[in-house]
């Protein structure tokens, strides 16, 4: 037997039963009807993709800030696909989401980073819900208990660690812990900060951009979230500074803006790397010289 119905897309849909399973065919056509009468309908073929597939496109029509999508993009391929990639969507329950966050447990440590990842994959979930793949999210069962979020609770290092991880920095690179714990410079407004934003005659530092690190290679962009600000420079921190500035005397760099492609933009950015010839690429920083010093302090 082949049960057929028209779809509410205007087209005809149907399905095959072998000889003998006339009742089942009825009941299977039934069904459908009944989930397009209350709106509940899924295109067969559409529950047919994987979350590989959905996922894949995606990631490849979001239009958020490039940090951010790098962000979700790498959070995605790294801890969600490799599990849950090539399960269908129309296939999917809520057991499957609570043994991928017990997996994603044992291999994530940090609860708020967990939730991340959650919420990265609920937000594909919903949009295939959207786009009819499925008929519910699976992510928002009652059963399924996302990740907790971070405590928010920062809790400033003491003054002999904040010392002990600058002693053990290479010396071009010490200054930066003056700005993180004097000033509360994120790691992209340190390395992107030009000596002509920096006032030391009224003790004011103008955070306007930042060294933004993409796929592509290093840009000059506005601080996170755009929220350009002045900053107080304290005298101890201002000293620190023009030492720094009379042993490592500040490099024009020239970067494109926004995007690698964008306007070229030049600035004398206090800190270059080691070599003194670019603008210093954080994860290369963080690898070869912030870790090390942490081991060592």
């Amino acid at each position: 037997y082949r049960a057929r119905y028209i779809g509410p897309d205007g087209t005809e849909k149907s399905k095959s039963f072998p000889d003998g399973q006339k009742r089942l065919a009825d009941q299977w056509l039934a069904h459908i009807e009944a989930d397009m009468s209350r709106g509940q309908y899924v295109d067969p073929a559409a529950s047919r993709v994987t979350f590989r597939q959905y996922a894949e496109k995606w990631l490849s029509t979001q239009t958020t800030d490039m940090t951010t999508r790098e962000s979700v993009e790498s959070a995605i391929r790294g801890h969600a696909i490799p599990y849950l990639g090539s399960r269908p969507l129309g296939s999917f329950k809520p057991e499957n989401i609570r043994d991928w966050l017990s997996a994603l447990e044992r291999a994530v440590q940090a609860s708020s980073y967990r939730r991340v990842i959650y919420n990265g994959v609920a937000t594909i979930f919903n949009a295939a819900v959207d786009d009819g793949h499925l008929s519910k999210n699976p992510c928002h069962a009652q059963s399924v208990r996302p990740p907790a979020p971070g405590s928010g609770r920062v809790v400033p290092w003491s003054a002999d660690r904040v010392f002990a991880v600058r002693a053990a920095l290479p010396e071009r690179f010490r200054a930066t812990v003056d700005l993180g714990g004097g000033c509360g410079l994120r790691q992209g407004e340190i390395f992107g900060l030009p000596v002509d934003e920096i006032s030391f005659d009224t003790g004011w530092l103008h955070i306007v951009n930042q060294v933004k690190v993409t796929k592509e290679g290093l840009v000059f962009a506005p601080p996170k979230r755009n929220k350009l600000r002045d900053v107080p420079l304290p005298d101890r921190v201002a000293y620190v500074l023009k030492q720094h500035m009379e042993a490592f005397p500040p490099v024009e760099i020239t970067l494109p803006w926004l995007r690698v492609g964008g306007p070229p933009v030049t600035k004398r950015l206090l800190f270059t790397r080691l070599d003194g010839t670019g603008a210093v690429r954080r994860t290369d920083f963080n690898d070869r010289a912030w870790k090390p010093a942490l081991v060592s302090a």
